[in-house]
Parts: structure tokens; sequence; C-alpha cells
């Protein structure tokens, strides 16, 4: 290790350290400091690692949580950047506060935010990379789709014999020939028919011929069994498979993988998603299906803001992250299996790390939500105006509406809304803010 690397891992070191005895923590940073010393501290930090990342729009949080709970069934220590901070000086942070393994293989499992892959293979060559979906989200940042795919593909690109466990039920991870080997995770619970996805769906467009694509069966969006009419293009085959999905309710889940049943405490179809991208690593990785699901079944599943639940008085209160159309749709589908009364909070901000754009509200379907059982909505955030006009134009109505612009105030007025469930739709810097604010009020130990 050189001087300059050395100097590096110390600063980086010594302000986790500081950050985290004196202040409220920060996972940036301590990383931002060691790559300002040594921008190529990775390639340092990540040797003797079976690095896994994993990236994709919608999930990336919550598979890399539970796949670190299927692969530390097998391995003695699984190292992993647990609150999301997925771009470089994140992961750097990472590394500097990593435990070495005693014995056995050292293995990372990295959330990596898809711009920054290649910043990420630079550096370190992964075993495998793990592709969830790809859906429209922060034009500012990605732009369309294929963007996006562009970006991931240029860091894939440095690692050709990599393995990729990719969503096989996404058109777009089926569409460009790679010389690295490739594992197709998806679903196959439905008989086959004839449909087409709304006309709003993006990707849907054959890579091949362009017409537009059929599929046998839709599981949600553009996801789903795919072929192309035209030309014959289709889904492959895939490795692992749900056969069948038992029950779902707002926090848990039933479903059967490749012949085994599993259990997962949190709700939503999005999430069995992310549960069978976990079980491929660990398949991939050795560990057996009696192990999986032994990690899935773990109820401790909640992860920093992803459908976490935290008592405030007598309120259950679930945050659930929404960033985008078809990630607030599939949450919005959840809360509909809810059998109880609740309360809807949505906090909406329009920061860098949530997309500047707020339109993609528009393309969410908030119009379902007066037609449940939610005896009050109540709304905040930076851009409370345009989430509040939103589900105006939706049909909530304003005698069932309250408006909180500021954070201390809606917190104090989540005890006072009338259902002991309460849901909390945040955009991300809005979570962050909810969460530093209950942990000011001490509802939690810690903020961000």
């Amino acid at each position: 290790m050189s001087l300059k690397s050395s100097l590096a891992i110390t600063t980086g070191k010594s302000a986790y350290w500081f950050l985290h005895k004196f202040r409220n923590g920060g996972s940036s940073l301590p990383g931002k400091l060691t790559t300002k010393i040594d921008p190529n501290i990775l390639k340092v930090l990540g040797q003797n690692y079976d690095v896994i990342v994993i990236t994709g729009t919608n999930g990336k949080t919550l598979t890399t949580a539970l796949t670190v709970k299927v692969l530390n069934q097998k391995f003695d220590h699984v190292l992993t950047n647990p609150s999301g901070s997925n771009m470089e000086q994140g992961i750097v942070t990472t590394f500097l506060t990593a435990k070495r393994s005693k014995n056995g293989r050292q293995i990372a499992v990295l959330e990596v935010d898809e711009a920054n892959v290649i910043m990420v293979t630079k550096y370190i060559k992964p075993v495998a990379f793990v592709l969830t979906n790809i859906f429209r989200d922060q034009m500012d940042r990605y732009g369309e789709i294929y963007t996006t795919y562009k970006k991931i593909l240029d860091g894939i690109a440095l690692v050709p014999e990599a393995t990729i466990i990719a969503n096989g039920d996404a058109s777009i991870f089926n569409s460009k020939e790679l010389p690295n080997p490739i594992q197709y995770y998806g679903f196959n619970n439905q008989s086959d028919h004839d449909v087409t996805a709304d006309v709003n769906t993006d990707g849907i467009l054959c890579p091949v011929c362009q017409h537009v694509l059929h599929y046998n069966f839709i599981v949600y969006s553009n996801l789903g069994k795919y072929f192309c009419p035209n030309c014959g293009f289709k889904r492959p085959a895939l490795k692992y498979e749900l056969t069948s999905v038992d029950q779902l309710t707002p926090a848990t889940s039933a479903f059967t993988i490749d012949g085994t049943s599993f259990n997962l405490h949190i709700g939503g179809l999005y999430n069995v998603y992310n549960a069978l991208a976990a079980y491929s690593v660990g398949k991939f990785m050795g560990v057996t299906d009696d192990e999986i699901a032994t990690a899935l079944n773990d109820p401790d599943e909640r992860v920093f803001g992803r459908q976490e639940q935290i008592q405030v008085g007598d309120k259950e209160i679930t945050i659930v992250l929404v960033k985008n159309p078809v990630g607030l749709n599939q949450v919005i589908d959840m809360v509909g299996t809810e059998t109880q009364p609740f309360s809807l909070v949505g906090l909406l901000n329009a920061n860098y790390a949530d997309g500047i754009d707020t339109s993609w509200i528009w393309d969410g379907e908030f119009e379902k939500l007066p037609k449940m059982n939610i005896k009050q909505f109540m709304t905040g955030g930076e851009r409370y105006k345009d989430i509040t006009f939103r589900l105006k134009v939706a049909g909530v109505t304003d005698d069932n509406l309250w408006i909180e612009p500021n954070l201390h105030d809606a917190v104090d007025r989540l005890k006072d809304l009338p259902t002991k469930r309460v849901y909390v739709f945040a955009t991300y810097t809005a979570m962050l803010q909810l969460r530093k604010q209950l942990a000011d009020d001490g509802y939690i130990k810690e903020g961000i």
C-alpha cells in the first residue's frame, strides 16, 4: 500500500469516527475526504473481496439487505452499504468501516447507483452484477430508460467475466448481446394468454424490430413474459422461477420459488421481485433453499425508510419510499390490500436526490386512493403544494385533507390522525428529513 493510500484511509477512518462519535453520523464525507487524497483508493480497499453489485431503478436497497441476510447464512461476514449510500463516496466509506473476516471468503454486497456502476468497476472487478429493473426515474439525472441502461452497461463492460443475474421479465435486459455469462430470474405464475401493456408504459418496443411487444402475462408495468409477434423475440429461459404468489398483505408476502415456499415479513408484489433476486444470488453463491428460507423469514427486513415501521404514540407509522410512477403505483396497490382503516401522509421534495421534476406524480394512480378505507389524508414536504393539488384532482376533498408545510408540525400531527395505522409516502430527501425529525423527537435512535 502506498503512503498516499495509507494517509487517505487514515483520514477517512478518522472522519468517520468523529462524525459518529460527536455528530449524527454520516456516510458521504469520509468517502469524499478519502477519494480527495487518493482518487484510486477503491482499488486498494476492494482487493481480496468477492464483490456483488446490485443496481437498477427500484428495489436496490431492499434487494441488497435481503441478499446480505441470505449470504450470511453461509459466509462469516458480508460487507454492505446498508444506509443506501450507493454512490462512490458512500461505497468508499463502506470499505473504510469493514471488519475483516477471520476465515473464509471476503464478500461484499454493494448497492450501486446506476450512473455510478462504472465508478466502481474502474477499480473493482465484481464476480456478479444483479439487475433489478429499469423504469423512468429522475429524468434530469438519467434521461430515458435506454440511457440509464447504457450507464450500467458501460460499467459492466469493464468486467466481461462477471456473471449477470438479471430480471428476465424486463425485456431491456435481453436487448443487448453481452459477453458475460447471464442467469435470469422471473415470474412464471400465470397461464399464457395474449395481452399488451398500457399505452403509457415505457420499454415495450421490441429491441430487434421496434414492434410493440405482447405478453403471455404481465406482472406489472413492463415486466412479464414478453414476446414479439412480428420477429419472434421473446423472454429468455429462466434459471430461477417464481411459480406462485400465495398471499399478499401490506406487511407480509408468501410465495413459491423453484418448488420451495417462502415467507417475507414485508408486503408488496414488487418486494417479491426483490426476494427473488436475493434468492437467485444465494443460489449462485451456493446457499441452500432451506438457508434462504430461514433468511427471508427473518422478521427484521424493513430497512431505512423502505416500509420501515416506527411507533409514534399509539400510531404504527410505516414509511414507504416513492420516487417514480411505477414504484408509486405498486405502493398504492400494496396499501390497497390493507383490511383496516388507515391514514395516508404524502411528503414530496424535489431536491437532486429526489429528481427536481415533480411532474412524475401525475402518472401515479392516485385516483385509486379515495376508494380505499382512508380516514384522513395529510400532505407536507418542500413541494407540498404539488402533492396537495394532485390529491385534490384525484378526488380527495378539503374536509379530509390536512396540509402541514412544516415537518415538525407534521410529525406532531401524526399523533392526531384518527387511525392507528398510518402510511407515509415520502420521496428520498423527505424520508431522510422525516427520520431525522423523528430522531430529534425521540421516536427512533438515529436520524440520517
